[in-house]
């Protein structure tokens, strides 16, 4: 009899595998819930009915963090491949109206990439999509994992976050160059000029280090860092009033504040890998056909970079 009760529980609502799949993969009600978008006493209570129906405790208080029972880890892989197989089957052959689109968007990235793409991209988003909304947002001041909990859609970073369930494809590449005042380097600018200069790093965290202090440490060398910024166009408004004072910035994604400022720019006289430009995404969005036209439209931008 039991057997029959939880037989119909799952075949009455088909949305416990959804919430069984949130739960599993991030380990709590809590994240379940930001996943899905509710609030966390409706998942408490769909946790329960899920409890009811496998006749399993799923997830079990351990100190402050819930940890899957031997079943439910048994269950986690199968169930995964369910919900996305179901997914396909509802999705596979919709045709999607793009100019119905009635949907918001969060995308991720570095202050400069959104000033370079941003107007490229809501252009096109607005010209194709009208009912469609963007929310741009800078990075982070800390790592997180807004792609697996759903506050974001797409992130653009130089490398795509390590959790096996994140789809990271990488677009293009930029190149570091040195940006100052008006008129005060010049293409050929020395190490030994750019040892005696001072410098300012962007840093989300704040750090007065980076790379490229790496790299001359590596050769006995070192700079004068005198100033951090969270973001670009902070370091470039200041070196555009401070003569002298020089910051090391991703070519490509930096052009068109640079242009704005007036400010000069010389190639960086220390040797540093190109930069990649990655896009990425959760894989719960493989099969969304809005998720894919964004996706597409944000490749584009970032390829037609200057």
């Amino acid at each position: 009899m039991l057997v029959v009760d939880r037989f119909t529980a799952v075949q009455v609502d088909l949305n416990l595998l959804t919430a069984l799949d949130a739960l599993l993969e991030e380990g709590s009600v809590a994240g379940a819930a930001a996943r899905l978008r509710l609030s966390a006493p409706a998942m408490s209570r769909t946790l329960g009915r899920i409890r009811r129906a496998t006749g399993d405790q799923i997830l079990v208080r351990t100190g402050r963090t819930m940890t899957p029972t031997p079943h439910a880890l048994a269950l986690q892989a199968e169930v995964h491949a369910l919900v996305h197989a179901a997914t396909a089957v509802l999705s596979r052959d919709g045709a999607l109206d793009v100019a119905a689109i009635d949907r918001t968007f969060t995308l991720q990235c570095h202050d400069s990439v959104v000033t370079a793409i941003g107007p490229a991209l809501l252009a096109s988003v607005r010209e194709q999509a009208p009912t469609a909304r963007l929310r741009l947002l800078g990075e982070p001041s800390g790592d997180t994992n807004d792609l697996r909990h759903g506050r974001v859609d797409m992130v653009i970073a130089a490398a795509g976050p390590p959790e096996p369930e994140i789809r990271a494809e990488a677009v293009t590449h930029d190149h570091l160059i040195v940006a100052a005042a008006p008129g005060t380097v010049g293409a050929g600018l020395s190490l030994d000029d750019y040892l005696a200069a001072a410098h300012i790093t962007v840093s989300r965290r704040g750090r007065l280090r980076d790379p490229i202090d790496d790299a001359l440490q590596a050769r006995g060398l070192a700079r004068q860092v005198v100033a951090t910024t969270a973001t670009t166009a902070a370091a470039l408004h200041i070196v555009r009033e401070i003569e002298g004072l020089l910051v090391a910035v991703p070519a490509r994604a930096s052009a068109p504040m640079m242009a704005q400022l007036g400010l000069a720019s010389a190639e960086l006289p220390v040797t540093m890998p190109d930069i990649p430009v990655v896009l990425a995404w959760h894989q719960r969005f493989d099969g969304d056909k809005a998720h894919a036209w964004l996706r597409d439209l944000i490749r584009s931008a970032l390829l037609h970079l200057r």
